[in-house]
């Protein structure tokens, strides 16, 4: 029996748990289809009216959001605030991440980190909007910052 509720298994039938999923993981699962979602087009939009390279990652964004649960307005919005959506990014780091220290060999690997992290980490998991964003940035005007720039992509849902 124990052998059996070890493996997510239960007499009554098969248990099924969530799956988590590092960044170094996911590219082994399928790639989802935006093609059609209006949140597509809503960030589209945002990002090249500023002409951002962030727009050519759109998908990424929602992917990563998507995946680990957050409204998919905040990856974008960081980076917006953080590196002009990519404009002044230096090594991939659209975020700013590890106080603009951190490396990552693509752009779509730094969203897919950063959105792993703000789900997972102990500094992150479990906080609201706003401690989660002070935590990011203890700044007092940084998260009122991101959160100006969520509702410029789309209004609160």
């Amino acid at each position: 029996m124990r052998t059996l509720l070890s493996r997510g298994l239960m007499f009554a039938g098969i248990v099924t748990l969530p799956i988590v999923v590092s960044p170094r993981q996911q590219h082994f699962l399928p790639v989802p289809d935006f093609r059609h979602d209006p949140r597509l087009a809503a960030l589209r939009r945002f990002f090249a009216k500023s002409d951002c390279p962030a727009q050519n990652y759109t998908s990424a964004f929602l992917e990563a959001a998507d995946r680990n649960d957050l409204d998919w307005r905040l990856l974008p919005s960081i980076s917006y605030v953080e590196s002009t959506g990519g404009k002044f990014a230096s090594n991939n780091n659209l975020f700013g991440w590890n106080s603009g220290r951190a490396q990552f060999r693509t752009p779509t690997e730094s969203i897919q980190t950063v959105g792993y992290q703000l789900t997972h980490s102990d500094l992150y998991r479990d906080k609201d909007l706003d401690e989660l964003l002070a935590t990011y940035n203890p700044n007092a005007e940084y998260a009122q910052k991101v959160k100006s720039v969520m509702r410029r992509i789309a209004p609160a849902e």
